[in-house]
């Protein structure tokens, strides 16, 4: 019997996949003397799920995958036709463990998100060596993370984040009415969830509203999903190192906005975040122009798109388990719980990567330095040890340690602020809400890195205010 067959938990390993292979070995190098090396690669079937956005995309199959590999190989090795090798993290726990290790397991070193071979040595060719195209937080590790991230970090602070709960109130109740403008059906991804969270994060940057339109569809294009072609280039579905020739063209487009900005903000300060960034100094030495840029990148990007993500995510499951919907709907004391249940079921970052500083040990393999490792959140947000059946989506679940915002020194910069839009936005549409229905099928994003929904057709009633 196939594995793709049968999804069930029940499925015992005889029925999903042949037995793996082991390779046992003995590694007597210094200081690891006399101990005993497994080494299990993950089943090719296995592994060309794990490397495919169409199984995002579709996640039936994927999730179930996971679920094996976390009972029977929780660190399993991939080895596919088109990537290089790479370790699997599938459990909560060993996510955790690993993310707390920053100075063995390093961001920098090697790509931050799982890229084809061709990818990672078009990159390289283009940067002289280096692995990134851009160099952000996520791509950077001690000490140069600590001074970056100290740049913005009092922005993000909760006692700030709160000062700025009006303002996102405001926020979030125009785009309910313009909701309520369209007639009772909207394609919700577009028209409310991408929309919403950018205008806040445009907000706090001193980026003015009116660039919306614009600042969207860079972020749209920064994010396209891995197997999409865009109508500019529909040969480049042939090329295996297609991603990275488009992700050139899109940060082309954002150095032309941003340079622009922050030239601007040098002549003329203001209080607001850009200025921040245009203005910062390490030990002394203005921030490079390349560096100011990448960060005003992914706050513009990520700032807004995985929240977005996660709104879209909730509202989907709430309109698929009418249960839960009435359950939120008529106890506004779980909305905080609806907000890290939406977190939970979405993933929006599905994983990062990490990069083996240091020959180590990780349950009692060998993970030799320079070994790539996926830190799988889709999985971890799934772990049966950490969450009581966790393919339902419960807005009364006694909330856990959400890995998709990360963890230790990389947790994500912005993740108070990404639970207050979403505490605020769910808290005005359930005041307002009488009824809602999905209208049409919806549609997850075709991407191993970030993902969430792309299209969720809404049937509703909304409330005047």
């Amino acid at each position: 019997m196939s594995f793709l067959a049968c999804s069930r938990p029940s499925c015992g390993p005889e029925q999903l996949v042949p037995r793996l292979a082991f390779r046992i070995s003995c590694d007597h190098t210094a200081g690891m003397a006399d101990a005993a090396t497994i080494t299990a690669q993950v089943p090719a079937e296995f592994g060309n799920l794990i490397v495919s956005p169409q199984a995002y995309a579709r996640q039936k199959q994927l999730l179930a995958a996971f679920r094996w590999l976390r009972e029977n190989d929780p660190l399993g090795r991939v080895e596919t036709e088109y990537f290089n090798p790479f370790w699997v993290v599938t459990r909560h726990a060993d996510i955790l463990a690993v993310s707390r290790q920053h100075d063995t397991f390093h961001n920098g070193d090697r790509a931050t998100a799982l890229v084809p071979r061709a990818t990672d040595e078009r990159v390289r060719a283009l940067t002289g060596g280096s692995p990134h195209l851009i160099r952000t937080l996520v791509h950077m590790d001690a000490p140069d993370h600590l001074h970056y991230r100290r740049i913005t970090q009092a922005w993000f602070m909760q006692q700030k984040v709160h000062s700025l709960q009006d303002r996102i109130r405001t926020l979030a109740r125009e785009c309910l009415d313009r909701m309520n403008e369209m007639g009772g059906e909207c394609e919700f991804v577009r028209d409310v969830a991408r929309p919403f969270p950018l205008r806040v994060m445009l907000s706090i940057l001193g980026i003015p509203q009116e660039d919306a339109p614009e600042v969207l569809d860079l972020t749209e294009e920064f994010f396209r999903s891995q197997d999409e072609v865009t109508g500019r280039d529909k040969t480049s579905a042939k090329d295996p190192a297609r991603h990275a020739k488009h992700l050139v063209k899109v940060l082309s487009d954002f150095r032309a906005y941003f340079r622009p900005l922050i030239e601007a903000r040098i002549r003329r300060p203001r209080d607001d975040l850009l200025t921040a960034i245009a203005h910062a100094r390490i030990n002394g030495i203005p921030v490079p122009q390349f560096e100011a840029i990448s960060y005003l990148l992914i706050l513009a990007t990520a700032g807004h798109h995985t929240t977005s993500s996660c709104i879209a995510g909730g509202v989907w499951a709430l309109c698929s388990e009418q249960d839960e919907f009435k359950k939120v709907a008529s106890d506004s004391g779980l909305v905080p719980n609806l907000v890290e249940e939406a977190v939970r079921w979405t993933a929006p970052v599905q994983h990062f990567m990490r990069t083996a500083a240091r020959d180590t040990e990780l349950r009692e393999r060998r993970i030799a330095a320079g070994d790539w490792l996926m830190l799988s959140y889709l999985s971890g947000s799934r772990d049966e040890r950490v969450f009581d059946s966790p393919d339902r989506f419960r807005v009364d679940r006694a909330p856990g340690v959400a890995v998709a915002f990360g963890h230790g020194v990389h947790v994500c910069l912005g993740q108070h602020l990404a639970r207050l839009e979403m505490r605020i936005f769910f808290e005005e549409m359930l005041t307002r809400i009488d009824r809602m229905e999905l209208s049409g099928e919806p549609r997850r994003s075709a991407s191993v890195f970030v993902g969430g929904p792309t299209h969720v057709p809404l049937r509703y009633k909304l409330l005047a205010r």
